[in-house]
């Protein structure tokens, strides 16, 4: 039960109504719409509020929800329901359209029966008897345009058959008799038939309408045209005119017996478009709420509310037009403190505060989400009254105190503990020490009958009261006294200050003045308040210093851990590196051994094979210095190999001479053109260019760059005579002379895909060799085929670090921009 009522309009529930009639389609939704009341049942509260979350998961997630022809046919389904009546066309084409739309919406609901997904409105679907005869029979008989089929029925079809041969020769006659007109000059040349009164009649001047014989249907507005029906024609006309009546009644003929095949079904067909707009309903609240930022809240069933950043739907709508924040509101009733009374300055959002809880919990009630944390808490209360604003009455003679009091006396004489009162201006409105003790009675009437309430006042007897009293909880709206502004905020706990002299020093209220009312409400009250300022303000430091304290720990703690995740990545990557070099050390260890074990067979089998051993020699020196670079001479099992491998070729071959042994030292180092392995890699590549400890080397199609340590020399420059008689390098190019040569941007527009990959490998192969690593590919635009193939191309390339889109002023798509990874 709600008290008064104007309940509605007082918390503002009916632009709320009001919004909910505007999203529906049709209605039957705003049927249910105005028909919506607040429930006390727990159990219709959380179907309700389950079918309209579920309806806006479909809003967010599913975009082919049906919303195409919910019409309310529900006017001619009454009708039809008489014997002897029968449906219109227009009747019968708006129940083929509806019912298409609940058979879409049936469908759309049992799409989802193997998901497991909206099980509540799924529930609601299930209850809805279809028979697609109906929408079958509409079909047989109406087109998509809303017209009559020609083969609704066999004698239709014969009349208007007969009725589209005489207009045809109706037409053929008139266009005769009409052009005879015109070459007789008595129609105009550029005249046409015309329609009047359902027949085509041709237009003549006045003055020669006697020239052809027929009947005068009409004239022009400046009577010199006449619009003439031949005789010719006249009974031809007469002919279709009959057919047109035997055709209506043909289609009447139809449509009874359409309306009578239906009947039967009627009680159905109510209930199925009782189900649509009950839709349209659900999805209204739906909209609305995404529309409000709403939730599902969790839902007690027993009185009481626990809510967090809660705000006025209203106000929410207000300030987001205007780009301005709400404050929200944390309220929270249970048993021990059942009543709020909440005090503080003048405009400072106690009545908004009242109104929030009076139109959320009003909302809830109803089945709607509301705007507030979902974590939140609501309870169910049996009755809700509310006693705000000014209800005099000239007629009932009532002034603004008697209406509170009659008010008031409703309130003690029903109110029980599962209701929720709502008192702005508690006491207001009389004589300040009769009203506030008179506001104290009824207080503690109300606080001995259990009721659960928030009540706005500024007296003080009713803030001590309040704190000395179980089941009623002070509240305070925040005010900045540095400011002299209102905060907004709800703060329960303690009561608040109105603030009177300090807004009225801000406002400009001469000093003397307010020194009088100061002196003549007594230092006592004067002090109170002050302390009681200095107390919200000191609390206000205190809370504000806190939060900066616990901000900073905050972000401490999340730096500490930040710290300690990067310290623990560092020694994972750290045992991970160790672990690498560790690995690549051994393995080429492992190579060079082999190589030197190898060298030792060859220096036994060759015995004194002069040539042999000088090779052999030579691969020695290779060895010793690969392992001086790469720092390995201390492992003492290579240098004892090594050294046993010398002995024997002292004992097997001559010893060179020092310009010999410098001669294969020089020989040992790797120079442009040499011929190069990697360390325990078999594959040969050829040495391109020399840059300090870094090496640019070809194997095969492939050029990379790599330091000096990693590569082992096997061969010196492959030469070959030139037609001339020089020699050249394998690429036949100077390196410098490239470089200064190399153009980093193509253009590759009109090639074929195949011809402008074979152009963009080349670019990059050069690109590699010269150490440039930013390249310009010009493709145009197009439908961006070519685009896509080149860019699947370069990243299908390791050497290829990334591609993008030049800057928009520069081409934008078309043109890449390709670096490489150099």
């Amino acid at each position: 039960m709600i008290y008064p009522s104007n309940f509605e309009n007082k918390i503002g529930f009916d632009r709320i109504r009001e919004m909910l009639k505007e999203n529906c389609l049709c209605t039957l939704g705003t049927g249910y719409v105005e028909a919506m009341r607040m429930s006390n049942s727990f159990e219709t509260i959380s179907r309700l509020l389950g079918e309209t979350d579920e309806f806006m998961n479909i809003c967010r997630f599913e975009d082919n929800f049906p919303t195409d022809n919910y019409i309310d046919v529900s006017a001619s389904l009454k009708k039809a329901k008489v014997e002897g009546t029968f449906l219109e066309i227009e009747e019968v084409f708006m129940l083929k359209k509806s019912l298409e739309a609940v058979k879409s919406v049936l469908r759309f609901f049992k799409e989802f029966e193997d998901k497991e997904k909206y099980p509540v409105l799924r529930g609601l679907a299930a209850k809805v008897d279809f028979f697609p005869f109906v929408l079958e029979k509409t079909d047989s008989i109406i087109t998509k345009t809303g017209r009559i089929k020609d083969n609704a029925s066999g004698e239709l079809q014969k009349i208007r058959k007969e009725i589209s041969l005489k207009q045809s020769n109706v037409s053929r006659k008139l266009e005769h008799i009409l052009k005879s007109a015109r070459q007789s000059g008595v129609a105009e040349s550029d005249a046409t038939l015309t329609m009047r009164n359902g027949r085509l009649v041709i237009p003549v001047a006045a003055a020669n309408k006697r020239k052809i014989s027929g009947l005068v249907h009409d004239e022009s507005a400046s009577g010199k045209t006449a619009f003439i029906e031949p005789a010719e024609v006249v009974e031809l006309n007469n002919e279709i005119k009959e057919l047109e009546y035997s055709e209506q009644r043909e289609i009447i003929k139809i449509l009874t017996l359409f309306t009578d095949a239906i009947r039967p079904y009627i009680d159905d067909l109510a209930q199925a478009y009782s189900f649509l707009g009950y839709i349209d309903f659900v999805r209204a609240k739906a909209l609305l709420a995404l529309k409000i930022s709403a939730v599902k809240p969790e839902l007690h069933d027993k009185c009481g509310l626990h809510w967090t950043r809660a705000v006025h739907p209203l106000l929410y709508l207000a300030h987001k037009k205007a780009n301005k924040e709400v404050v929200p509101l944390d309220i929270r009733l249970d048993h021990n403190n059942r009543i709020l009374l909440i005090s503080g300055p003048n405009a400072g959002g106690k009545s908004v505060c009242l109104k929030t809880v009076g139109l959320l919990q009003y909302m809830v009630q109803c089945g709607m989400p509301v705007p507030m944390d979902v974590d939140s808490t609501v309870g169910v209360f049996s009755n809700i009254f509310i006693d705000i604003g000014d209800e005099q009455s000239l007629e009932n003679d009532l002034s603004t105190y008697s209406s509170h009091l009659l008010n008031m006396k409703y309130f003690v004489k029903n109110a029980d503990d599962k209701t929720l009162v709502l008192i702005d201006e508690f006491g207001s409105g009389t004589e300040p020490m009769l009203g506030g003790a008179i506001a104290e009675a009824i207080l503690e009437q109300l606080n001995q009958s259990e009721v659960y309430g928030v009540i706005t006042t500024h007296y003080a007897n009713l803030k001590h009261y309040a704190s000395s009293t179980k089941g009623i909880i002070n509240g305070a709206m925040l005010f900045d006294t540095g400011r002299i502004r209102p905060l907004f905020r709800l703060e329960t706990g303690k009561p608040g200050s109105s603030f009177a002299i300090d807004i009225a020093r801000k406002i400009g209220l001469p000093e003397e003045i307010l020194k009088t009312a100061s002196d003549r409400v007594g230092q006592e009250h004067i002090q109170f308040d002050k302390n009681l300022r200095e107390i919200i303000r000191d609390k206000r430091y205190w809370e504000e210093k806190r939060d900066r304290i616990r901000i900073a720990e905050k972000k401490l703690q999340q730096l500490i851990d930040q710290y300690a995740e990067e310290l623990k990545n560092t020694k994972k990557q750290q045992k991970e590196i160790l672990g690498q070099a560790k690995q690549k050390a051994e393995d080429m260890l492992a190579g060079v051994n082999r190589e030197i074990e190898n060298t030792i067979r060859i220096i036994k089998e060759s015995q004194a094979d002069k040539e042999k051993t000088r090779h052999a020699r030579r691969k020695i020196e290779l060895l010793k210095n690969n392992i001086e670079i790469q720092q390995a001479s201390g492992n003492a099992l290579l240098e004892e190999k090594i050294s046993k491998a010398e002995k024997l070729l002292r004992k097997y071959g001559k010893e060179e001479q020092p310009a010999e042994r410098k001669k294969l030292k020089e020989e040992s180092k790797i120079k442009t053109g040499d011929k190069v392995r990697l360390v325990n890699q078999e594959a040969v590549g050829e040495v391109l260019d020399i840059n300090g400890d870094s090496i640019m080397v070809a194997f095969g199609n492939m050029i990379t760059t790599v330091k000096e340590v990693r590569l082992l020399k096997v061969g010196g420059p492959e030469t070959k005579k030139s037609p001339s008689g020089a020699s050249n390098s394998t690429f036949g190019y100077n390196l410098s002379e490239r470089r200064l040569t190399f153009k980093p941007e193509i253009d590759i527009r009109g090639k074929r895909a195949e011809e402008a990959i074979d152009i963009v490998k080349k670019l990059v192969d050069e690109a590699v060799m010269v150490s440039v690593s930013k390249l310009h590919i010009l493709h145009g635009k197009g439908n961006g085929i070519l685009k896509q193939v080149i860019r699947e191309y370069l990243q299908s390339m390791d050497i290829v670090k990334s591609c993008r889109d030049e800057q928009v002023e520069f081409g934008g798509a078309g043109i890449t921009i390709v670096e490489l990874d150099l």
